[in-house]
C-alpha cells in the first residue's frame, strides 16, 4: 500500500507514508499518480487531485465539501436530519438581513462565523448592538437557537464508523476544550447521539470528523462537525485514530462489522 500525506502530523504512526509538501505536488505527479491513497491535502489541492489524478482521497470529497463552512454544512444537515438541528437562519450581512434578525428572533441567540474551529468565531447575542458588532465583521449572518445545555459531545467518526465519544463541560458559553471546558468522564453516552452520528456519516460520506452533539430533553442536536478535529481530549484518543485509519486505509477492518466505539465514562 502506497501511502502519500500533505500533513504529517495527522498520519503519525501509519506505516508506509512518504510526505509531499502541498506547494510541490505538481513537482510529483508520477508519484501522486502511483498512490493508492492522498492523505489530507489543503482545500486548494483537492479538485485537481480528484479531477486531474482520480486518486483516492481521505478525509473523503464530503467529510471536505460538506465541512468546508457552516453553510454548506447546515445546508446538507437540514436535509439529512432537520429534526436534529438547533433552529438556525442564514441571512445576508446587511441591512436586510440584520432587520429581518431583528424581526423574528429573541435575545439571546448564537452567532457564528461560517469559517471558524475551537470556539473561536462563536458569539453570544445578547443585545441589537452585539447584533450589530457581528454584522460588521460577517460576511453571511448565521443565527441559530441557543440551547439550554452545560455540556455537549464529541463524537470521533473515523472510516465508517464512531471510535469515540466523550463530554466537554465548559465554565462558560463555550464547551470547546481549546476555551478552558474540560472533559466529563462520569457521565454516559446516550446511545441514540452515538446512533444519529454513525448514520450521518454513513449515508453523507464522512469518513474523518469530530461531531459536537447536544442533548437537549432526550434528543439529540447536531451543532457541526469538524474534518480537522482536535485529539487532546482523551490521551488514549490519538491511538485510537491512529488505528481507526490504519484498519480503513489499509483495508484491514469489514465494513459489515464494525468494532464498537470507545465511550470515555467512569
Amino acid at each position: 500500500m502506497k501511502l502519500i500525506t500533505f500533513d504529517p502530523f495527522r498520519t503519525l504512526g501509519l506505516p508506509g507514508v512518504h510526505y509531499i509538501k502541498p506547494e510541490l505536488m505538481h513537482d510529483q505527479r508520477a508519484r501522486l499518480l502511483d498512490a493508492d491513497w492522498l492523505l489530507f491535502p489543503a482545500y486548494w489541492q483537492l479538485h485537481s487531485l480528484h479531477y486531474v489524478l482520480g486518486r483516492p482521497i481521505f478525509p473523503s470529497l464530503a467529510s471536505y465539501h460538506l465541512g468546508h463552512d457552516k453553510v454548506e454544512m447546515t445546508r446538507a444537515l437540514k436535509l439529512a436530519c432537520p429534526e436534529h438541528l438547533p433552529e438556525t437562519d442564514i441571512l445576508p450581512a446587511g441591512p436586510h438581513g440584520i432587520s429581518q434578525v431583528l424581526d423574528t428572533w429573541r435575545f439571546p441567540f448564537v452567532a457564528k462565523q461560517i469559517r471558524s474551529s475551537q470556539g473561536s468565531g462563536v458569539f453570544l447575542i445578547e443585545s441589537r448592538q452585539q447584533l450589530l458588532d457581528y454584522a460588521a465583521h460577517s460576511e453571511v449572518l448565521y443565527i441559530q437557537k441557543l440551547l439550554p445545555i452545560v455540556r455537549d459531545l464529541r463524537v470521533v467518526v473515523v472510516g465508517r464508523d464512531v471510535i469515540a465519544s466523550y463530554w466537554r463541560e465548559g465554565t462558560s458559553f463555550h464547551n470547546n476544550l481549546a476555551r478552558g471546558a474540560r472533559v466529563r468522564t462520569d457521565l454516559p453516552v446516550p446511545e441514540p447521539a452515538l446512533a444519529l452520528v454513525t448514520r450521518l456519516a454513513r449515508e453523507l460520506g464522512i469518513d474523518h470528523a469530530g461531531f459536537d452533539v447536544a442533548w437537549v430533553e432526550g434528543r439529540p442536536y447536531v451543532l457541526e462537525f469538524n474534518r480537522l478535529f482536535g485529539n487532546r481530549g482523551m490521551p488514549e484518543l490519538p491511538q485510537l485514530i491512529g488505528a481507526a485509519m490504519r484498519g480503513y486505509l489499509l483495508g484491514e477492518a469489514s465494513p459489515d462489522t464494525p468494532e464498537p466505539p470507545m465511550t470515555f465514562s467512569a
